[in-house]
């Protein structure tokens, strides 16, 4: 059951930091305050999420209709609380909303925030998929075959190191 909520939790993680940087990225291109980042943050983070939910079910045929009532009912808890917890980090830690894309603050701090929302989401999912819920649902109806997340960490590891690694050539 942990590896189970383990896996559950690394792959919402993985939409959620998709939508959380491409929404900051996006919305510190266009100039937008801090609220309007975070909001944007957040809807790209459930569209994400939601995106590699839904992938394969759909390759699994299930028809799209059935597909997003079901990733609908797996996921939402897990990344709304990913959410609540990844946004309030970045708004406490001082500083973190008015950093730059090249300032290590704003790196540190994402993968901070992305850590605790992790461990945050973690029993979430443990007890949505002991009570048969969550991702379970989704899992279920792909055949039930493994998931092997490594890919996804290593890319949302990759990522943030690579931001990190950016913000501090700035420095030279």
């Amino acid at each position: 059951m942990s590896s189970m909520a383990a896996s559950a939790t690394l792959h919402c993680l993985t939409g959620c930091s998709i939508g959380e940087l491409a929404g900051l990225i996006w919305a510190t291109a266009a100039g937008w305050g801090n609220t309007a980042s975070t909001i944007m943050a957040i809807v790209l983070s459930f569209v994400f999420g939601y995106t590699l939910s839904a992938t394969p079910l759909l390759r699994a045929r299930v028809p799209a209709r059935t597909a997003f009532k079901l990733v609908l009912a797996a996921d939402t808890v897990s990344i709304a609380t990913m959410e609540i917890v990844d946004n309030l980090v970045m708004w406490v830690v001082p500083g973190a909303m008015n950093a730059g894309l090249v300032d290590t603050l704003f790196w540190a701090s994402m993968t901070l925030s992305l850590i605790i929302a992790y461990a945050a989401a973690f029993p979430v999912n443990k007890v949505l998929l002991a009570r048969g819920k969550g991702h379970a649902i989704t899992h279920h109806a792909t055949g039930g075959g493994p998931m092997d997340n490594r890919p996804l960490a290593y890319a949302i590891s990759a990522f943030l190191l690579g931001g990190l690694i950016a913000s501090l050539g700035a420095w030279i």
